[in-house]
Order: C-alpha cells, then sequence, then structure tokens
C-alpha cells in the first residue's frame, strides 16, 4: 500500500470490529508472506515473522491504539529502529492505517501517531466475507462455505499467543567443563596428559624456542571514511566560525558534505561562504540554513586548492581592511544626530563657525605639514566631525581649503568616501535628466 493510502480517509479496507478479527487478518498476511506473496518494499527492512506478529499482538490488546515507539521496544526488547519496520511493514500489509500523525515541536512534548485497526479488502475478497455498509463503517455477515475452514484455523492461531525464538548464543562445540576443569565426557582428562621423561627435565632443556618479542611500534592513527571526515569538518567549523556556535553537527556535516569529500578545510567553507559580505553572529537566527544558502553549488566552481587559497588570502585582506577602518573611526560611531535642543544646536553652529574662521584665517597650503591639525583639540574634531554629518558642505570647503590627505585625516575615510559618492550620484542623475 503506498503512502498516500495509509490513511483511514483513503484506505479501501474495513475498521476490524475486534482484536482477534484483526490478528485473522494478521495472520493471514502472516501465511501470504511465508509463501513468498508478500515482500516488504524496503530494501533495509526485516522479513515479516514473529517479530511482525507479536507487535501485532502487543497493539491489539490496546484499548486506544496509539503506541508508543519507546513502549513498544521495551515490551518487546528489541530497538526502537526494528519497532519502526514493523509498523511500516503492518501500515503497508493494508493493517494499520494513521488517524492521526504524529507531531514533535520544540518546546513541547512529542507527539504519539494514533492508528486504527484495519481489516484489508484483499481478506474478505480472498476468504468470500460478505459485508454490509460503505466505506470503513463495513461490517461482516457471512463468509462463503469453502473457506470457513481456513477461517477457523486463523482463529486459532490468532488465539494463540505468538512466541519469539530465544537468541542463538554461540556455544563451544568441545565439552562444558565445571569451575575445576572436569569434563563431562566419559573418557578422563588424566589418560590424554603427556608427561616429559625426568632427564628432558633435568637437562633443562626445551624443544619450544622462546617466544620472540614482539617489534610493534606505536599504534597507528585510525583513517577516517568519508563520514567521519564530514563530521570532522562540521566539529572544526562549530569551533572556528563565531555565528555557528550551538549548530546541530550533523545538520552541518550533511551541508558540507561535497566540500569535505573534496578535501576542503574549515577556513576555506569560512572564507568561501563570507565572501559576499561579512556575517554578524547576532543576526543570524539559523546557522545551518544560512551556511547552505551561502555555500550552494560552489563546490563545483572552486575545485582545486589553488583557487580556494586565493578565495582565503582575499577574503583575509578584506577583513583587515574592514578592521583597519573600524579602528580609524572607532570612538566616533556613537555620535548619532546630535543634539535636538534649539539652545544647543545654536551653540554648536556658533562653536563651528568659530573653528571655520580659524581655519579660514591661517594660510594653510595644500601640501602643508600634517602637524597643522593638532592645533585643534579633540573636542573640537568632534564637534566638527558631527557637523560634517549634518552638513556635507564642510567636507568640501576642508578639501579645498587644506587637501584631500588632511581633510581625511580631520573627518575621517568614510565621511569623506561618502560625500564623494553622494556627490558623484547627483552628477550623474544631473546628467540622466539632461539627456531627457
Amino acid at each position: 500500500m503506498f503512502a498516500a493510502a495509509q490513511w483511514l480517509h483513503a484506505t479501501t479496507g474495513r475498521i476490524a470490529t475486534c482484536a482477534h478479527s484483526w490478528m485473522q487478518a494478521v495472520h493471514w498476511v502472516s501465511d501470504l508472506a511465508r509463501k513468498g506473496r508478500y515482500v516488504p518494499t524496503s530494501k533495509h527492512s526485516p522479513k515479516w515473522g514473529p517479530t511482525t506478529v507479536a507487535l501485532a499482538q502487543e497493539i491489539a490488546a490496546l484499548k486506544e491504539c496509539r503506541p508508543g515507539i519507546d513502549y513498544l521496544a521495551r515490551k518487546l526488547k528489541v530497538s526502537v529502529r526494528t519497532v519502526k519496520y514493523h509498523l511500516a511493514m503492518l501500515r503497508e500489509a493494508g493493517l494499520l492505517v494513521y488517524r492521526s500523525k504524529g507531531t514533535r515541536l520544540r518546546g513541547e512534548g512529542n507527539q504519539a501517531s494514533v492508528f486504527e485497526r484495519v481489516v484489508p479488502a484483499a481478506f474478505d475478497e480472498e476468504l468470500g466475507i460478505r459485508t454490509v455498509g460503505e466505506g470503513v463503517q463495513r461490517r461482516p455477515v457471512g463468509a462463503s462455505e469453502e473457506h470457513r475452514g481456513l477461517l477457523g484455523k486463523l482463529a486459532k492461531k490468532a488465539a494463540r499467543k505468538a512466541r519469539r525464538r530465544p537468541r542463538r548464543t554461540p556455544v563451544s562445540r568441545t565439552s562444558r567443563c565445571t569451575p575445576m576443569q572436569v569434563g563431562t565426557s566419559g573418557t578422563s582428562s588424566a589418560a590424554s596428559t603427556y608427561s616429559p621423561p625426568e632427564n628432558k627435565l633435568a637437562s633443562g632443556a626445551s624443544k619450544f624456542p622462546t617466544q620472540k618479542k614482539s617489534n610493534r611500534g606505536p599504534k597507528k592513527p585510525k583513517t577516517l571514511n568519508k563520514i567521519g571526515r564530514r563530521y570532522q569538518l562540521a566539529r572544526e567549523l562549530i569551533q572556528l566560525v563565531p555565528w555557528l556556535k550551538g549548530a546541530s553537527i550533523p545538520r552541518i556535516a550533511w551541508i558540507v558534505r561535497h566540500a569535505a569529500d573534496a578535501g576542503w578545510t574549515a577556513l576555506e567553507v569560512q572564507a568561501i561562504a563570507e565572501q559576499e559580505r561579512p556575517i554578524l553572529a547576532a543576526q543570524v537566527r539559523r546557522p545551518s540554513g544560512l551556511l547552505a544558502d551561502r555555500l550552494g553549488n560552489l563546490h563545483l566552481l572552486f575545485t582545486t586548492p589553488e583557487r580556494r587559497k586565493t578565495a582565503v588570502l582575499a577574503w583575509q585582506e578584506s577583513r583587515a581592511q574592514e578592521q583597519a577602518r573600524h579602528a580609524d573611526s572607532a570612538g566616533y560611531d556613537d555620535l548619532g544626530e546630535g543634539p535636538k535642543s534649539p539652545a544647543a544646536r545654536r551653540a554648536i553652529d556658533e562653536a563651528f563657525a568659530a573653528i571655520r574662521g580659524r581655519l579660514a584665517a591661517v594660510d594653510v597650503p595644500v601640501d602643508s605639514s600634517p602637524l597643522a591639525l593638532e592645533d585643534l583639540s579633540r573636542d573640537e574634531i568632534v564637534d566638527m566631525r558631527a557637523a560634517a554629518l549634518k552638513n556635507p558642505d564642510l567636507i568640501h570647503s576642508a578639501i579645498a581649503l587644506i587637501g584631500e590627505r588632511d581633510a581625511r585625516r580631520l573627518y575621517t575615510n568614510r565621511l569623506v568616501d561618502q560625500t564623494l559618492a553622494l556627490e558623484a550620484i547627483a552628477a550623474r542623475n544631473a546628467t540622466f535628466t539632461a539627456a531627457f
């Protein structure tokens, strides 16, 4: 049965009237599996057998068909994966259908799936069972004469409790011995004991040479396979990259599987993921999704170590330049828009006017010494930079008055570049307007 037909609204079977009639259908499928007429479609699934029937009996004993995977695993003394495999076989055979599927919500307890015990329509057709009603609410009202004997056999099987064979433990072929090394066989062990003559014992000679000492060196480290290399790269990335802190190692290993198979290092993955723009850890909500989006199919582009090395060098250089720009403008990023009080604004404007008067009164050549700006105090420089944020014309005046080099020293590279860029955009817009 396909996955889409494993729901109550899509099944062609009928809801079992009781647990006994449902177990008859389970044993009928067991007979089909024994004859080779039913084979699970999953390649890794175990065969239908006593474990499947025992699981079905546990489900049939439930008042509400809402079995927990962990409960069934403890009850049957099998693994959780084994329970999932056999539940999948019961659904595939049309014996179980979903009434509602379980959920896994973060912060809430996992909800178990609710099933409905169903008798397949093929069971009714093959055994000649007559039903009344429609849909899953059909009810059996009789059976054909020629199949009543088979129904009786299935009823006897349904009444018995399925027993699984105990696991086989390896037993030595030799006879078991007691703690005193007394054999259970009829022959005595003393009869086969060999005692050497006294002359050989007295001489001290032995025909067995002294065992040679092993010349084995230190154990070689184990070589990681493909999966191990992926997990190793994922752990290195989580430790190295700040915005990957707290990410799931298996999820990151799946994302970087192509990079790990190609021999990438953690530094190369970080450099190529951040080559477009830097990533701040505070702005990342899903690290694995961001990493998958940044990498994409770039493993098809950076196919050689030389290309990856070039990308790492370019990324490191861009980071160094960014750190230099931040260091140049450190201490002045929190200036904001300035005071909002009109009186304070007037006082600042008067101070700026006095500073501009001082600069205009002094005849400073364009290529003057950098020490000419040392006459200004730190407070005056802070005030001038705050004024330039509001009035970019001050930067143009400073460039014309003291030169671009000293203007950059006074107003920082960021403010000068921003002003020049705005000027270029305005000139380009004016050109386009004139053309049209």
